[in-house]
Order: structure tokens, then sequence, then C-alpha cells
């Protein structure tokens, strides 16, 4: 089925049941609807080189990816929000550009991609404190979205991220409720922001109990499994080692539960662990039961969100920056417990 026919069955414009499968803001949400529901039940797809042509866009959305030494990006948690992402562009009609490059030339590529007119928008990933990024993409003027936030930046732009430090906070307290006063934070590297954030939760709550954080226990690494089990083979060669462990991430957790279980040791008996982003769809945390104790929040939600920000950002440039906290939810597993007795 093509536009013309389309439109026939509806009894409408071509122009206006375009305008609605595009998101244009004149159509009327009821409107806009009604089309979706005719395009779907009909399998009309558009062509998405001549819409191209009718709205003088290029159709597509780009993400920078950048090959770094630090702060990987290709990994089971960006696979999950790419996923995400896409199934909202296929809906809109809109293809995915991926980019791999030099970290320090994301910005020149960046710019590249506004000046060959090949994308949109663009998908700002890992956002530091600071992002020089953000700022730059203000002034060339091309419409972006930021999956997290830079602390260090004051002006509005789009983004939507999770509550870090609400739930590294609530995480904290958890432990400390059971009795857990020696509690490792095996943070991602805090050049980013939401490790800046994490770190900051984690150090609210020990306050708030009139316990002084140690740094010797707050560490920050490139988030692998390696790094999960390495920390807990040295720290238990300390005097005094930690009773509780809190991961930025589910892949070093599962070098912790490596290490725990290596040493003889029982998780959620001997050493409680809680970890974060464990909802990703080929890395199960258990089945009815979870494995781990962790603060959840929907990966490959947060890129079907975001990619709808962006367009509908592209759809109405004049409009305010869209911003969206989300909170994360804590769901217990098996692998915390209270603190046990420590024998002199």
């Amino acid at each position: 089925m093509n536009l013309k026919e389309l439109a026939a069955k509806l009894g409408l414009s071509q122009t206006t049941v375009s305008r609605a499968l595009n998101g244009y803001p004149e159509v009327s949400e009821a409107t806009r609807l009604r089309v979706a529901a005719a395009a779907d039940k009909h399998g009309y797809r558009p062509n998405t080189r001549a819409r191209g042509l009718a709205t003088g866009r290029a159709m597509a959305i780009g993400h920078v990816i950048p090959i770094s030494s630090q702060h990987e990006m290709v990994n089971p948690i960006f696979g999950d929000f790419i996923a995400g992402a896409g199934e909202t562009y296929s809906k809109a009609g809109y293809d995915m550009i991926l980019s791999q490059v030099e970290d320090h030339r994301q910005e020149q590529v960046y710019r590249e991609m506004r000046g060959k007119r090949n994308v949109d928008g663009i998908i700002v990933h890992a956002p530091k404190m600071g992002d020089s990024r953000i700022t730059m993409l203000q002034e060339i003027g091309i419409p972006f979205a930021v999956h997290g936030r830079a602390s260090e930046l004051t002006g509005p732009y789009n983004w939507l991220d999770v509550n870090n430090k609400s739930a590294f906070q609530r995480a904290t307290d958890f432990l400390l409720d059971l009795g857990h006063k020696r509690i490792c934070l095996l943070n991602g590297l805090e050049s980013m922001d939401f490790a800046f954030r994490r770190r900051h939760g984690y150090e609210d709550a020990l306050a708030a109990r009139g316990i002084t954080p140690d740094p010797d226990l707050m560490l920050a690494e490139e988030m692998t499994e390696t790094y999960g089990y390495r920390t807990v083979q040295k720290m238990m060669q300390t005097a005094n080692p930690p009773t509780a462990y809190l991961t930025s991430s589910i892949i070093p957790a599962i070098g912790v539960r490596r290490a725990i279980e290596e040493a003889g040791l029982k998780m959620g008996k001997d050493i409680s662990v809680i970890t974060h982003d464990d909802d990703l769809s080929y890395l199960r945390n258990g089945e009815d039961v979870p494995q781990f104790t962790a603060t959840r929040s929907s990966v490959r939600d947060a890129g079907r969100q975001l990619a709808e920000m962006l367009i509908q950002q592209i759809n109405n440039p004049s409009g305010p920056p869209l911003t969206r906290l989300l909170e994360a939810e804590l769901t217990v597993g098996r692998s915390t417990g209270p603190a046990p007795e420590r024998t002199a």
C-alpha cells in the first residue's frame, strides 16, 4: 500500500497523513493515532528516501561510539540501549547510523555529520562532568539528546537519566539496615557523571548514619568482570575486609561472586552484594528469584524513551528542551543478608 491509497482509506489528504506519520505538531493526537493504527493494520511503511525528500530530512539518527582505552562503550549495557532506541527509530521510519571513532575525534565527527546533513539528530552517550560535546552540539545547532547528564553544565539541553544518587543511597541504606558497616563501593570511572552521582549517594547514606567513608573502600575503574574479581581477592587479604560490596554494574558483580565462591564463602551469607544495571536482555539476573539484590532500571526502555524524546525535538525544534529522570527500583535477591558476626 502506498501513501495515496492509505489516505483514501482514511478519507484524509495525503499531506495530513504524511504529517501525522512524521509527527508534525499541527496534527491532532486523535488523528495521529488513527493514522498510525491504519498504517499498522494495512502494513503501510513509508519509503525512507521519498520521505526524506519530502521533508528535507535525512531520516537517520547518529550515534558516535568512541574507541577508548577507558570506559569501553561496546558492552551488554550499550547493546540493550541501542536495541531499545532501534525499536523507536523503526516505528518512526528512521535509520540508525553508528560511527566508531578515536576518542579525540568525536567532536570532528559531529561537525562532519552536521556538514553532510546525513543525520537529523544525535544521541550522546556516557557524558562526563563537564562534557564539551554538549556545548559544541549546541553551538553547531543540530538536535541532540544525552543519555545521562553533565553536572558541571547548567544550560538547558535534552537528557534522560536514572537517579543514580538516589539509587546508590537507597542500596547503601539497605546494607546498613542489615548491619553492614564495611561496605566496599566498586564504582565506574568517576570522570563519568553517573559514577560521580553514585559515589555521592553512597557517601551521603554513610554520613547519615555517622559513618565516615573510608577512601580504601571506594574504588573507581572500568566496569569489567576482572575488576570485581580482583578487588574481592585483594580485600580479603586486609585485616578488616568488607562484609558487603556495592557494584555499578552486573558485570563486575559477576566477578565479585566468582571471587567469593572460589574462597569457599557463600554470597548472601558470608558476604553481601548489591549491583546496579541488572535488567539486561541477554545477561539475566536469575529467573523467579534474582541472584543479585539490585537497583534496577531498564536500559532498553531508556533507549526507547530517549529516542522518542529526540524525535519529538526534531519534529518541534522550537519547543523547550525535554528532560526525564527515571527512578530505579530496589529488587531483593539472594545476594544479601545480615552482616556476619566478627570473631575477635
